[in-house]
């Protein structure tokens, strides 16, 4: 086993002991267990906002290589509106509406036609939400300029949100797998094994971010992605299951 060792002072001499998680007091497992429940519940919305944002970006049910294709590579051959429109924002509009906007984009989405026939579709079924606004942070869709931007070649997430999306994931989701492994090292278990399941969740983040970018130009890194993205799943439920169960149940051999 692993031994890291502590100071503990006893009898104002000090002598060299080892922190396992029958050495922490009930108040430390508390704050270490909540920690870990409210990371969890944490990357389940996440995971929900995932299957709500991505995955039905192909227009079929579930979370596909196809989806974090168009995600960050784009539909090269189409529009990014063609693909929201048969995607997320299928059920908000009727299939007369659909061929009608669509038939605006290959007709090279020509200003007077919109001002007639498309910006009635927007006003009705969409600017309630996607306007200045109304705070979320999705297309504003209230004016031709506007809009021609996302009726024009699908070339994926921008560099400037990839970016922004970037910096964040890496000091966010680096925070909790450092504090996650701080507890995780107090589980009793074979050194390689351990030292190996810490190093996971970072290789995943490097493995997943890196990714992002890579399919920006090359789409078949989509793999890549989603292999990144459910190494950190799995890293997170080993991490969190086994320090669980060692804190509250495991009693290791030889202890009273």
């Amino acid at each position: 086993m692993e031994k890291r060792p502590v100071p503990l002072f006893i009898g104002g001499s000090m002598y060299m002991s080892y922190r396992r998680f029958g050495d922490l007091s009930v108040s430390e497992k508390m704050v270490d267990s909540f920690f870990i429940v409210f990371i969890g519940i944490g990357y389940l919305f996440a995971m929900a906002l995932i299957f709500m944002d991505v995955a039905p970006l192909d227009g079929d049910p579930g979370l596909s290589v196809k989806d974090i294709e168009l995600k960050y590579y784009g539909n090269r051959s189409g529009t990014r509106l063609e693909e929201v429109l048969k995607g997320p924002m299928k059920i908000y509009h009727s299939s007369a509406e659909h061929e009608e906007i669509v038939a605006w984009i290959y007709a090279g989405i020509p200003e007077p036609r919109y001002r007639e026939r498309i910006k009635p579709i927007f006003d009705k079924r969409c600017v309630a939400c996607h306007n200045p606004s109304s705070g979320m942070t999705i297309p504003d869709l209230t004016d031709y300029e506007k809009v021609k931007v996302f009726a024009t070649g699908d070339t994926g997430i921008s560099v400037g949100a990839l970016a922004r999306v970037s910096h964040i994931h890496l000091f966010g989701v680096t925070m909790v797998f450092y504090l996650l492994g701080r507890i995780f090292m107090l589980v009793e278990m074979q050194v390689w094994l351990k030292r190996t399941i810490v190093a996971v969740p970072f290789t995943a983040i490097v493995v997943d971010i890196g990714s992002w970018w890579l399919t920006r130009y090359i789409p078949a890194f989509s793999y890549a992605v989603l292999i990144g993205g459910a190494l950190m799943g799995v890293s997170l439920a080993v991490q969190s299951l086994v320090s669980l169960y060692q804190m509250w149940f495991y009693r290791p051999k030889g202890a009273d």
